[in-house]
């Protein structure tokens, strides 16, 4: 009798569906729901370099920067440039930008956190670059970087942010997709 019962509750849910507009949809997009969750998939990447992070007017990286060694004491972040001013343009968009890994938080084996910068050297050996120019990563998947001289691609939701760390103050921040060893 159990069985019966259990029968005729399955056919009078059939049925319900297949006469319910709204259940038939729901129904046909299940096979699809796994796939809404990728951001990346989801919308086109924006190819992004260090110059796009820059505002109108302003054109390239300090040139006091580049090539510039740490031989004193005083600590780098006080002799970072003041930034002008970040862009908002890219703000919830998919970006990939390339750059240096600087390491903040390691889990297991790889980097969680780090900030991306445009040059090798940058927040180590030199003092850091304006805020306009150093990116903020984060990442649920733990990359296993080379070293700080590995140059990497980085591609995921890019916003403008407002973050100061021991190293640099820096204006932007990226939840990263996919990291990967650049190629030219």
């Amino acid at each position: 009798m159990n069985n019966r019962s259990e029968q005729n509750a399955e056919t009078n849910l059939l049925q319900q569906t297949i006469e319910d507009p709204l259940r038939r949809s729901l129904l046909a997009a299940l096979p699809i729901l796994p796939f809404l969750g990728s951001r990346a998939f989801a919308e086109e990447i924006i190819d992004l370099n260090w110059s796009d992070l820059l505002p109108e007017g302003e054109t390239t990286i300090p040139n006091e920067l580049r090539g510039l060694i740490q031989h004193d004491d005083a600590p780098l972040l006080s002799q970072q440039p003041p930034s002008s001013d970040v862009r908002g343009d890219w703000n919830g968009k998919i970006v990939r930008l390339p750059g240096f890994i600087v390491p903040i938080d390691y889990s297991g084996t790889g980097v969680v956190a780090f900030i991306l910068v445009p040059f090798v050297g940058a927040c180590v050996h030199v003092p850091p670059p304006p805020a306009n120019q150093l990116v903020f990563v984060t990442t649920q998947t733990p990359y296993e970087n080379d070293g700080l001289f590995e140059a990497v691609s980085v591609v995921g939701m890019f916003g403008v942010s407002s973050l100061s760390t021991q190293l640099a103050e820096i204006g932007y921040a990226l939840s990263a997709d996919k990291i990967e060893p650049y190629r030219a």
